[in-house]
């Protein structure tokens, strides 16, 4: 092989992993213009040595002419369609029928769940024969689909080799292709440039670019792509779907992020819950998750309906969108000090509702977006969650409009605010801020922290303001007398509220902790630390290093607390609860009112019907016992709801007592 040859070689090999790197593991070495630079020596030496040019070279994506027609693709294997829901209750009726489907065919193994994001783009199918990519189609009507490899050839995402040393001899990959949101953004720019008009949406874009006729055209459009299955998996001798992600991976196809995989589908549906909170953060349209059986031994068992399969259902949310302008960005205080910017914007209708702020996050997501005040936004809203802004309509900017900066000083107390060494947030770091005040109170006085009925959001705001409560410790000094001096408050109501509040000295050291909004720590980290530490001076006493030695607390956690049990803040706000006898001890067992389940432990695991987890944990104590989060040899119930999981089968093996719902109800007196 000669010099250049090898140069040549080489810089294919180098364009590729760079490729791989950027598209799969979103983790780029180089930048934009070092990318450029390799790409254009490629060019140059293929120029001058034609006959080194191969099909799979970086250079060989776009074709030099167009074509006729798309032709007519027949799917080996149908590309089917699946099944969607918009409630948990029909993803566990789903789930049920999956368990007795396998049961009935003779399967009783556990089954896992595989959790993905739903991409609002359009399906796709690749065809690698010995590695190089031969075919790319679309999904047409699930059988017969539109020869688009001119096209699907343009898009960088897509490995025109696939980066293994022995590739299956055929293998079909299917996902989907997309357009993220900022390259909408940039390409409605460009058309506005050239007087045509702008593209609606993210899907629309590329529904339309995958079918053009003309490849120099669709790559000019920055098409995206993430994999999520195969047509026939037993070419890769692979076990699972989770696997088959590895196996993606490492052939250089890109996956969707946040993909996991759960015992449990309770499990699944909490991080299921929490992610959709968090989809703002991706730069791609999600309309959904999807959820499959992970086990490939179990999808064949299952099969297929007619029309879909019965290992997997899409699991979606509604979304709707509006544009509207932005008015204002303002920022808000939140009780740990962080502050977020918000959008105030002309009002529009949306779901239903009237809507007239949007959250922005932090100031990056500010930044990146490139919004300014006087833009045109798509604002959408998923689910329950509320409204973000998706993008900025940059096409339709009329004149230069000036960025927006962070500002350098709380809004509230004028400190100056700080960012977290390694993270997006911004925060006001006085703890007198009358914000944080406000919002800590609140958090104080609610259900799952120390429950003082009456002490609503409007009542708290009068109290910080007039000055009467600047910490917890001065809501049990307040008298009837101040209290009457605010709006809408006579005796009666004082008098009931002070009795709240006085019956809430009595909550526990658990309810404590876990209102005094300590980062990292809820209901049941508070019920884990005061297994171990039974009081708030055996806690301060606690290391890190014993703190992180607790079962499930780990380092983050551990510090998190010793941070603020030993600052001047968290020593301050302790001393004085405790001077007004507010109880820092977890009850001893002759404390508490003989029952039921006196002397015994209890694991609760699954979905009950009567119960939240918290609940529940709380009647165990109620009854005299012990909630545990592990099953062992000494557990003498478990307390087994929906999509118990490997607790349950660890129960069972154990021989420990088993109690559905109603049992336990039955059990706590409560039927």
């Amino acid at each position: 092989m000669s010099e250049v040859a090898k140069h040549i070689t080489n810089l294919c090999k180098k364009i590729r992993h760079h490729d791989r790197l950027y598209y799969s593991e979103a983790q780029p070495e180089i930048s934009d213009l070092e990318y450029d630079k390799l790409l254009l020596e490629l060019q140059r030496l293929e120029s001058d040595n034609p006959s080194l040019i191969t099909p799979d070279s970086p250079t060989q994506r776009v074709s030099g002419e167009s074509i006729g027609t798309l032709a007519s693709v027949q799917h080996h294997i149908p590309m089917l369609s699946i099944d969607n829901t918009y409630n948990t209750q029909d993803l566990k009726a789903w789930s049920t029928r999956t368990k007795k489907y396998l049961q009935e065919a003779g399967n009783n193994d556990p089954v896992h769940w595989v959790l993905e994001l739903k991409i609002d783009g359009v399906a796709a199918s690749l065809i690698y024969e010995s590695g190089l990519l031969v075919l790319g189609a679309t999904r047409g009507n699930g059988v017969v689909g539109d020869d688009i490899t001119h096209n699907v050839r343009t898009i960088k995402a897509i490995p025109l080799r696939l980066g293994l040393q022995k590739p299956p001899p055929q293998v079909e990959v299917r996902g989907e292709v997309f357009m993220t949101n900022s390259a909408l953004v940039a390409l409605n720019e460009s058309q506005s440039s050239l007087g045509l008009p702008p593209f609606a949406n993210t899907r629309n874009v590329a529904a339309g670019s995958i079918r053009l006729l003309d490849s120099r055209e669709c790559g000019t459009r920055p098409l995206r792509f993430f994999c999520h299955g195969v047509g026939n998996m037993e070419s890769l001798n692979i076990d699972s779907q989770f696997e088959f992600y590895t196996w993606a991976k490492n052939a250089g196809l890109p996956v969707a992020p946040r993909t996991q995989r759960f015992d449990s589908l309770d499990d699944l549906i909490d991080a299921g819950t929490t992610l959709i909170e968090e989809l703002h953060q991706l730069d791609f349209e999600v309309d959904g998750f999807v959820i499959k059986v992970d086990r490939l031994s179990q999808q064949k068992l299952l099969g297929n309906t007619a029309k879909s399969p019965r290992w997997a259902i899409a699991w979606k949310f509604e979304k709707f969108e509006a544009t509207t302008q932005l008015l204002d960005i303002r920022v808000q205080v939140g009780r740990g000090g962080t502050v977020t910017p918000v959008a105030d914007l002309a009002p529009v209708q949306l779901a239903g509702t009237t809507v007239r702020r949007a959250s922005l996050h932090n100031a990056d997501e500010v930044t990146r977006k490139d919004i300014r005040i006087g833009d045109v936004l798509v604002v959408e809203k998923a689910g329950k969650v509320i409204p973000h802004v998706v993008r900025v309509e940059k096409h339709l900017r009329e004149k230069k409009l000036p960025e927006w900066c962070f500002p350098e000083h709380c809004p509230e107390c004028n400190e100056e605010l700080i960012r977290e060494q390694s993270g997006v947030y911004i925060r006001c770091p006085n703890n007198q801020c009358p914000a944080q005040q406000r919002e800590r109170l609140k958090f104080f006085a609610s259900r799952n922290a120390m429950d003082i009925g009456g002490l609503g959001d409007k009542l708290v705001e009068q109290l910080v303001a007039t000055g009467m409560v600047k910490d917890y410790a001065d809501l049990y000094a307040l008298t009837v007398s101040q209290l009457q001096s605010l709006e809408r408050m006579g005796k009666k109501s004082a008098d009931k509220l002070l009795a709240e509040i006085a019956n809430s000295r009595d909550r526990g050291l658990v309810r404590v902790l876990n209102a005094l909004g300590i980062r990292h720590v809820g209901p049941r980290v508070s019920t884990l630390l005061t297994e171990r530490f039974s009081s708030v001076d055996l806690l301060r006493k606690a290391t890190v290093e014993e703190l992180a030695a607790v079962h499930e607390i780990g380092d983050v956690i551990a510090e998190s607390v010793h941070d603020w049990l030993t600052s001047d803040y968290g020593t301050h706000v302790i001393d004085h609860l405790i001077s007004a006898g507010v109880s820092m001890k977890v009850p001893q067992t002759n404390d508490i009112r003989e029952g039921p389940l006196s002397g015994k432990t209890v694991v609760v695991t699954g979905t009950l019907e009567s119960f939240t987890r918290q609940e529940a944990e709380e009647a165990i104590q109620q009854a005299g016992g012990k909630s545990s989060s592990s099953v062992s040899k000494k557990t003498d119930y478990v307390v087994a709801g929906d999509e118990a999981g490997s607790k349950l089968a660890k129960a069972e093996k154990l021989g420990v007592t088993v109690l559905n719902n109603d049992q336990f109800k039955e059990l706590l007196g409560l039927k």
